[in-house]
């Protein structure tokens, strides 16, 4: 019996799943006001959201290869690069998350001049969904953790 969300199950494929949605709606928000590129918070969480999409769409095609063919992914080397991969984007997103939501209320709080409601909204979305994803991302880290021990 595998721990739920560990990689190569119907869990894990849900997760990834669900990283993937997160990660593309974060950037779909934060891509459409032009105004992004004038905070450095902004672009991080581009670029961190920009490397979770193919690592979660990549990992979301393993796993669905891997329930399709029914053969587990057991091997101690691949757990341990999805480990390491899981939490360091997890790291990457919470920051981009953080900085994301704390730029936006900064702007918020400013004026209406500065953050228009429309562009306001868009951006707490954004960090929302970053929020989202890190959480996603974290507890499939925290399953494989869990798993590296048995192997």
């Amino acid at each position: 019996m595998e721990p739920p969300g560990v990689f190569g199950t119907s869990s894990s494929f849900t997760l990834r799943l669900g990283q993937t949605g997160f990660s593309t709606a974060s950037l779909l928000f934060l891509c459409f006001h032009v105004e992004f590129y004038g905070y450095t918070a902004f672009c991080y969480s581009i670029i961190a959201m920009g490397l979770v999409v193919p690592w979660s769409a990549t990992l979301f095609v393993v796993d669905a290869y891997s329930l399709l063919v029914r053969c587990l992914p057991r091997q101690r080397m691949i757990i341990w690069i999805v480990f390491f991969g899981d939490i360091c984007l997890s790291y990457l997103s919470l920051a981009a998350a953080c900085s994301t939501a704390s730029v936006t209320d900064l702007l918020q709080h400013a004026g209406g001049s500065v953050c228009p409601t429309n562009l306001c909204n868009g951006l707490q979305l954004c960090a929302a969904m970053s929020f989202l994803c890190w959480l996603l991302l974290s507890t499939s880290c925290l399953f494989n953790f869990w798993l590296l021990p048995s192997l």
